[in-house]
């Protein structure tokens, strides 16, 4: 029997759904924010391919999708009291760029213009690395003692 395509993508989705919600639930919280990166990392380069496209309604749908990651799962993670005043003032600088971010996003939407899309991935691909160089290493991990160093750093605000 004949499978149209569309059936196909549905369920080729639905497993990828599957996977990425396996993943998050085995996931710690480091690895969930990780996570967020990669889906925004990912809503954008779909935006960006359907903008190049001109497929209106896809572009529209990317955008927004990135935009709700940015605003209810990176920005609504933040925790001001995590880390004292040096924490309060970087998740604060977080928040503020963050904001940012989805502004670019917004815009590059109604502009159709890839050269926003582009300027927010590198944003969000700046803290995504600086995100990851500070990962909880594993007990007995030799990098963990290199590490360490900059974590404390980076959670005073040095």
């Amino acid at each position: 029997m004949y499978t149209p395509p569309h059936s196909y993508n549905t369920g080729a989705n639905a497993y990828a759904r599957i996977g990425t919600e396996s993943g998050a639930m085995s996931a710690s919280p480091h690895q969930l924010i990780a996570m967020l990166f990669d889906g925004t990392k990912t809503a954008i380069t779909m935006a960006r391919h359907h903008m190049a496209n001109n497929e209106i309604s896809a572009k529209g749908n990317a955008i927004s999708k990135a935009i709700n990651i940015v605003d209810n799962g990176l920005k609504a993670s933040l925790d001001a009291e995590a880390g004292g005043k040096a924490g309060a003032e970087l998740v604060a600088n977080l928040g503020a760029l963050y904001d940012y971010v989805s502004q670019r996003l917004l815009f590059a939407n109604l502009r159709n213009d890839p050269a926003l899309l582009d300027e927010a991935d590198r944003l969000l691909d700046n803290i995504s690395a600086a995100w990851r160089d500070i990962a909880p290493q594993q007990p007995g991990d030799a990098a963990h003692a290199a590490i360490a160093p900059a974590t404390a750093r980076l959670s005073t605000g040095a």
